[in-house]
């Protein structure tokens, strides 16, 4: 089943879509010369928005969990692409720790920490999974839904490597997005480590991506000639924020009024018939905590308790005192008549698989990141990284390579972020 837009495909996003199918073999030209300069991340998935007239990126998350929801068909995809990054991170690896979440308690997470294990093996590699939990004292076997169960070590430290019990490896790979903090068993290690502990979001800023994907979208856009607005949301950011204290409100209120006044003039511009909304969120996070939508700046007046303290705290306690606002992107794209968005997966330069994040009580202005939501994987036909001329531009292969490309451009934003961080970070 290849889920469908609930709009007419006569608008500006098809005009975009054939744009792009026309510049293919300039885009992976492009594409190819920028993978020259910049190094991708180890791996990384995008969450997309499909408004009908635009398509953007809303997150990237260089720590992508979700593996276990790729279509099987393209497993090739993802052990071959894993070959490629570990050539680039250290080409004599042989053994791989994989240190995943805390949570063991989510058994459908451990079940992706399995896909991930599966990949690495399939790809040549011994892999153990090597848990930071505090207090697991000896291994431990945690069943998965599947069936099967999933074996978690303690990691030890020796020296300037991190081991396990009779296990040395040459590298290790984090699932674990570090949110409360790189922990000193993680420091100053001599193994390669990817991808790098700094790259969490105890550090991580989503503002400082979406600047680097602004430049990447600027550039890509000249390339193909089209305003770069139809694949890039406008954003804005403020510190010194405190929701449970009312502090910084007002200041946000006048960026999201001067966020509504410019989406306005883009829609009158593109005589787009919708209610511009912003997406205020924690500027660092995931799992969609601290996310909400404004249409009204007046409606950051009325928060009630619950919003404040919803907006106040994120993942493992961290205090939220940076929030990213950005242009809100409504989706019109549903999975059996339940509101969707494509979530596209990447391991080092190249797509491996996607699924549409579905969500049966959301709206199509709201996140469908948050409990409740399941997922439907993306079709394929083909993989999306290649595309058929001689089809329709909104064909499903030619609609998935185009939700590859913008992918893409967000995964080189990351690659320039990260290189931006990397001097304050590194030692």
């Amino acid at each position: 089943m290849v889920p469908h837009l609930t709009t007419a495909l006569t608008g500006p996003l098809l005009t975009l879509e054939k744009q792009i199918l026309d510049a293919m073999p300039r885009i992976e030209h492009w594409f190819r010369h920028q993978w020259q300069e910049h190094s991708a991340p180890f791996y990384a998935s995008v969450d997309l928005r499909n408004a009908g007239y635009k398509l953007a990126p809303v997150d990237t998350n260089l720590f992508p969990a979700g593996f276990n929801n790729l279509n099987k068909a393209f497993d090739a995809l993802c052990v071959q692409a894993a070959m490629s990054a570990v050539e680039k991170i250290c080409p004599d690896t042989r053994q791989f720790l994989l240190i995943p979440e805390n949570h063991t308690r989510n058994p459908y997470y451990l079940q992706n920490v399995s896909s991930l294990k599966s990949i690495l093996q399939r790809a040549g590699f011994t892999v153990r999974i090597g848990s930071l939990l505090p207090d697991l004292a000896q291994p431990t076997e945690v069943p998965l839904p599947q069936g099967g169960s999933l074996l978690l070590e303690p990691v030890q430290r020796q020296g300037n490597r991190l081991v396990l019990e009779n296990f040395d490896p040459c590298a290790i790979l984090l699932n674990n997005d570090l949110s409360g903090g790189v922990p000193d068993l993680l420091k100053n290690l001599s193994q390669a480590i990817v991808p790098p502990p700094w790259a969490g979001w105890s550090t991580r800023r989503k503002s400082l991506h979406f600047t680097a994907y602004r430049q990447v979208a600027e550039e890509f856009c000249r390339l193909i000639q089209i305003d770069p607005w139809f694949i890039d949301p406008y954003f804005d950011h403020r510190s010194g924020v405190d929701f449970s204290q009312g502090i910084g409100l007002e200041e946000v209120q006048s960026q999201v009024a001067d966020l509504l006044q410019k989406i306005r003039q883009k829609y009158q511009e593109y005589a787009i018939k919708e209610n511009p909304f912003v997406i205020l969120k924690a500027d660092a996070g995931t799992y969609g905590m601290g996310v909400m939508t404004i249409k009204d700046p007046k409606e950051l007046n009325q928060l009630n308790r619950r919003q404040r303290n919803k907006m106040a705290v994120i993942k493992e306690g961290q205090e939220v005192h940076e929030v990213l606002l950005q242009e809100g992107v409504p989706t019109f794209e549903t999975v059996e008549d339940s509101v969707a968005e494509p979530v596209v997966y990447m391991m080092d330069h190249f797509v491996v698989g996607g699924f549409y994040r579905v969500h049966t009580e959301r709206g199509i202005d709201e996140n469908l990141n948050a409990p409740g939501a399941h997922f439907a994987p993306l079709a394929f036909q083909t993989p999306a990284m290649s595309a058929d001329c001689t089809h329709q531009p909104d064909a499903p292969h030619n609609r998935f390579y185009t939700y590859g490309v913008v992918a893409r451009l967000a995964l080189l934003a990351a690659a320039r972020e990260l290189e931006m961080m990397a001097p304050r970070f590194s030692s």
